[in-house]
């Protein structure tokens, strides 16, 4: 018996300590018995005279219930835990591998595997966090290590992707068949000049908000420009015998805006040369022929400036292209049946520039110039071969290309973003994230494909950013608020919490905390996960590597666990300096 309860405070207990009860009982649990109740406790202090132990749960009908309605009585009795209870603790009593998963072993209780709820653990969004080299993304890989290595049990339905900020799980998994030749692991890398799979993104399939992420809109007004683009596109990128009729009346219409917009002669002349030797077609070019009674002239000859500084054949070329506009024409958004380009996009904004007469707006004409030079960027860059794809597919199409290997389902897809800059890498990671949404959104029966997403050093992707005031949502946020009901979860792993978006950390419910010492860190997670109490703050500051503190709807109660190395490892390890060095 450790003691009798002399004091019931708030959530905590005061033990006056027997002549029996051992000092090295620290972060142990107790077992606090009255008469038909037993509450458990954890031991958080011990001097010569006293033990201070906090209540976290009760035993009711053998199964162990986090939490307490009730505070003991002053005559209860005061016991270490069992070796019988601490399995109820820990969910040994009723083991079952296709409900379980390990995780390590307990850092108090020598060589107890601690295991999670896997269905509770992989159904809600989870957090690994810790500083740099305190063990994180060698938990995670060794977490999914876990799961695919069991030989007994295949989990051939599940489907990972890997956002790989740094190229580090390729070792952990790219032997994956070797050890359970129902599973496959598939990378993309971003190294043009590597021989493995180059990642792609099907221009054709991405909506208009992903064009915004990609082209860096920054103002709500620059929105319209991009999506007078697209619809642009959806004409312009097609053959043309089948869309000559609408090329027609867009170049028409912008060439009539052009005549009434005010400008001198000259100006009207040189402007209508300037978008026809650029903008045209077999019927409608500068050097179409305008009949008259008598001859024939090409439309360049109409727009001579007469002796008078007048455009003598004006009203002529005005009623010839009048007989191109269409009464109706609605332009649509690209709805991913064909394909087109970046350079379809660009000419399509060129000509959206002209066709909105944002030449005569200096301020709207700065905005989409701004947009137009960032597209013309990419295209003289290397992050153009991303996007030059020949092969057309559609979205089922994409999906099941991106998950299979040789014909057979890959279960971890790695994307290895190591080779592009942070700006890019952040862009690539959301339009693949949306894709990923949108395809479990659209799925007939709903969370009939899960997918995880893992973002390693999620902290550059997942931020408190202008999207919700640009675009009216953040895709993380989305996905953190509405995921789980379609099946698609968020897997964070970062060493910085305080900058990773508030409302995604906030929908999270399940949590591994590695070493954290930032104080802003501490504050910024303290007041967004559940259950932190300061005793647990202290313990997240001063655990050892490898260990994590696991807390959430998946465990029965906060843990510390020591996990096992993976195996292979991420190539995530410091430098060997003296090695090196000497």
């Amino acid at each position: 018996m450790l003691g009798e309860i002399i004091e019931i405070k708030n959530n905590c207990l005061t033990i006056g300590k027997s002549k029996e009860a051992k000092i090295d009982i620290i972060n142990l649990y107790a077992k606090i018995i009255d008469n038909d109740k037993q509450f458990v406790g954890e031991i958080i202090g011990v001097n010569k005279n006293e033990i201070g132990i906090n209540l976290v749960g009760e035993i009711i009908d053998n199964k162990f219930i986090y939490g307490v309605n009730r505070k003991p009585s002053l005559d209860s009795r005061v016991n270490l835990l069992p070796e019988n209870d601490i399995n109820l603790l820990f969910g040994l009593n009723n083991y079952n591998p296709r409900a379980s998963i390990y995780l390590g072993k307990s850092a108090l209780y020598k060589d107890m595997p601690i295991f999670a709820n896997m269905n509770r653990l992989f159904s809600n969004h989870l957090v690994v966090l810790g500083n740099t080299g305190s063990g994180k993304s060698c938990g995670m890989a060794r977490l999914l290590q876990n799961l695919f290595y069991k030989k007994e049990l295949s989990p051939k339905n599940a489907t990972f992707f890997i956002i790989d900020a740094y190229g580090e799980y390729h070792n952990a998994f790219s032997r994956i068949d070797a050890i359970n030749k129902d599973l496959n692991f598939k990378n993309y890398t971003t190294d043009i000049e590597s021989n493995e799979k180059l990642l792609k993104i099907p221009l054709w399939l991405l909506g208009l908000d992903d064009i915004c992420l990609l082209l860096g809109v920054n103002n709500k007004n620059q929105i319209p420009i991009v999506e007078k683009a697209l619809k642009i596109v959806n004409i312009f990128s097609r053959e043309e015998e089948s869309v000559i009729t609408y090329k027609n009346s867009i170049i028409a219409k912008s060439l009539l805006d052009i005549f009434i917009n005010g400008h001198t002669p000259a100006q009207i002349r040189d402007q209508i040369f300037s978008v026809l030797s650029r903008f045209n077609t077999r019927e409608l070019n500068l050097e179409t022929k305008i009949f008259l009674p008598g001859y024939t002239r090409p439309l360049k000859q109409c727009l001579m400036i007469d002796d008078t500084g007048k455009i003598r054949d004006m009203q002529l070329v005005i009623n010839f292209l009048q007989k191109f506009v269409l009464d109706e024409m609605n332009l649509t958004l690209p709805d991913g049946s064909y394909i087109y380009t970046l350079k379809d996009l660009l000419y399509a904004f060129d000509f959206a520039l002209i066709d909105e007469g944002l030449l005569n707006g200096d301020r709207i004409y700065s905005l989409a110039h701004e947009l137009r030079v960032r597209l013309a960027s990419i295209i003289d860059s290397n992050n153009y071969k991303y996007f030059d794809i020949k092969e057309y597919y559609d979205k089922n199409d994409f999906f099941k290309k991106l998950t299979t290997v040789d014909n057979n389902k890959a279960q971890v897809i790695n994307l290895n973003l190591n080779s592009l800059d942070d700006r890019f890498a952040k862009v690539v990671a959301k339009i693949y994230s949306k894709f990923l949404f949108d395809y479990v959104k659209e799925e007939t029966r709903r969370a009939e494909v899960p997918i995880h997403i893992v973002l390693e050093e999620a902290h550059r992707y997942v931020q408190n950013d202008a999207d919700v005031e640009i675009l009216g949502y953040n895709i993380f946020e989305r996905i953190a608020k509405e995921g789980r009901k379609y099946a698609i979860l968020l897997n964070l792993i970062s060493q910085r919490p305080s900058e990773l978006s508030q409302t995604v950390l906030s929908q999270c419910s399940n949590f591994l905390v590695f070493k954290i010492t930032h104080p802003n860190d501490i504050e910024y997670i303290k007041p967004m996960i559940p259950f932190v109490d300061e005793e647990m703050i202290e313990r997240i500051k001063n655990l050892q590597i490898g260990c994590c503190l696991t807390f959430g709807s998946a465990f029965q109660l906060p843990t510390i666990v020591k996990v096992d190395l993976a195996t292979p490892a991420p190539s995530s390890s410091n430098c060997d300096i003296s090695n090196k060095w000497f």
